[in-house]
């Protein structure tokens, strides 16, 4: 599949609605919090979009002040899009885009049962940290896992 990434921007908030309600069941932004993460929060969102600039995915990763850590927020593939490497390619810019802001690590929370994504994360060099019971609103557990980064800046390659 052909696919690129780019930064998304306020008028892509749509698009990560509708990515919003197909990827994930429960415990979904809205349409404010979307807005907020585009607009006024301390963070930086990426696109896999399309040959025609359609979002197939995509990640928010969080920064706070006085942090060497970031927080991978949010991360998706479209259903019909998985299976193509596009996670692994969002992964990897995101990383490029924690290493430029000279972060020392990325920190997600996974569903427990999100075998996928487990499996994705491992690869990418994500461990296990810490086990949370209860943590999603239907009571499914998650896992805490985190990534050490290189503290040499690269800079940042949007291939398509």
């Amino acid at each position: 599949m052909t696919a690129s990434l780019r930064l998304a921007h306020p008028s892509d908030l749509d698009a990560l609605c509708h990515l919003e309600m197909t990827c994930f069941d429960g415990d979904r932004f809205s349409r404010r919090q979307l807005a907020h993460l585009l607009r006024g929060a301390n963070a930086v969102t990426w696109l896999v979009v399309d040959t025609e600039d359609q979002p197939l995915g995509y990640g928010t990763l969080l920064f706070r002040r006085n942090s060497r850590s970031a927080r991978l927020y949010s991360f998706c593939v479209h259903p019909e899009a998985r299976g193509e490497g596009l996670g692994r390619r969002l992964l990897e810019v995101l990383e490029r885009e924690a290493r430029r802001r000279d972060m020392l690590q990325i920190t997600l929370e996974v569903r427990a049962d999100n075998r996928v994504a487990l499996g994705l994360y491992r690869r990418m060099g994500f461990t296990l940290q810490r086990w949370m019971d209860d943590y999603y609103v239907d009571g499914c557990a998650a896992w805490q896992m985190s990534k050490p980064l290189q503290n040499a800046s690269q800079p940042l390659v949007a291939a398509g």
